[in-house]
């Protein structure tokens, strides 16, 4: 019975491969679909939060499903080893159910429950995350751990790789090294494209994805990296021993985040754009602090409340805004994962 079931389940897997390689514009449309239910389910009856976060995890898996589905249609697998390739889609998979997983566990079993869950969802992403920083070599690390794929782009490039055209004949000034086409060789003007000539987008295409191999990490920015891997390790032993109205897991916390993202500031080497990307954001998520009790809870909570409440009650049209963000910020606030993951 089993096998019967496993080979049935193989065959399904099989057809929704070949349909969403075949339409991945219709996979998008569903991704979409999916992601938008989650909204709209919030706020709507009892335990619709739990319910919102699971279709909102289920709507980030199929992306990441679909994103793999295609990568191998198009032959355009990650640019690492196959074990490496499982460490990060595991390490993306725990980012994208540990919310949900924190909501259920609190249902489920309780406060203890809760923080047992936490802090084994957070020591399992920071071992995954200290075997690709000193086993692979795999650089600054982004979030999510594997960048969704550029479908677009991707498959513009695909269609376009078995079509000899006329507009690929170009012509290279000898002196400004531009690329343009011969009049000769232009298409009639209902189907004439002005964008960069196929064989230059390809050229670019390359050279972008070799852009993305990661940084090789001196001493300075591996102790950098290092210390941003283990910090939310570090909070949670701190919110142990000191209790968590105390204000030493808060200052640690961000003492260690700040002195890792100065010293991966102070690199000479330069960064791909991916991992540029990835500063900005450690740079804006360092304002999250001024959300993180018990800062939050003894400075920033009523201030927050006043500034939102005075732009619903006298700028037009923000109210549909504010309002839900006033009554939705208590809730963000008792979600460990969403403050401090």
């Amino acid at each position: 019975m089993s096998r019967i079931c496993a080979e049935k389940l193989v065959s399904l897997y099989g057809r929704y491969r070949d349909y969403v390689t075949r339409h991945p514009g219709a996979a998008a449309q569903a991704e979409s679909a999916v992601r938008t239910l989650s909204y709209l389910i919030a706020g709507r009856f009892s335990d619709s939060h739990e319910l919102s976060e699971l279709v909102y995890s289920a709507s980030n898996l199929l992306v990441l499903l679909n994103d793999g589905i295609l990568r191998k249609g198009l032959s355009r697998t990650l640019p690492v080893s196959l074990s490496q390739q499982r460490l990060l889609t595991w390490l993306s998979v725990l980012e994208y159910v540990e919310v949900f997983t924190e909501m259920g566990a609190t249902k489920l079993w309780g406060e203890a429950g809760r923080w047992l869950v936490i802090v084994l969802i957070q020591i399992a992403k920071a071992i995954l995350r200290l075997l690709l920083l000193f086993w692979y070599k795999s650089g600054i690390q982004t979030s999510p751990p594997i960048i969704p794929l550029d479908r677009d782009s991707e498959l513009y490039n695909n269609d376009q790789d078995g079509q000899e055209v006329e507009e690929d004949a170009t012509f290279i000034g000898q002196r400004s090294g531009r690329v343009m086409r011969p009049l000769g060789s232009a298409p009639s003007l209902h189907a004439r494209l002005w964008g960069v000539p196929n064989r230059e987008r390809k050229r670019r295409h390359q050279v972008e994805e070799l852009q993305f191999s990661p940084t090789p990490l001196g001493l300075q920015e591996t102790i950098a990296e290092s210390l941003y891997i283990s910090r939310p390790l570090v909070h949670l032993a701190c919110l142990g021993l000191c209790g968590r109205r105390s204000w030493k897991p808060w200052l640690i916390s961000g003492l260690l985040e700040i002195t890792s993202f100065s010293l991966l500031s102070d690199t000479t080497k330069p960064l791909n754009r991916r991992e540029k990307a990835e500063m900005r954001r450690r740079a804006f998520l360092l304002l999250y602090y001024l959300l993180r009790s018990p800062f939050y809870d003894r400075y920033s909570e009523t201030k927050i409340l006043f500034l939102l409440r005075f732009l619903a009650d006298y700028v037009p049209g923000v109210g549909l805004v504010a309002r839900p963000l006033m009554e939705y910020l208590p809730i963000w606030q008792k979600i460990y994962f969403y403050n401090w993951g």
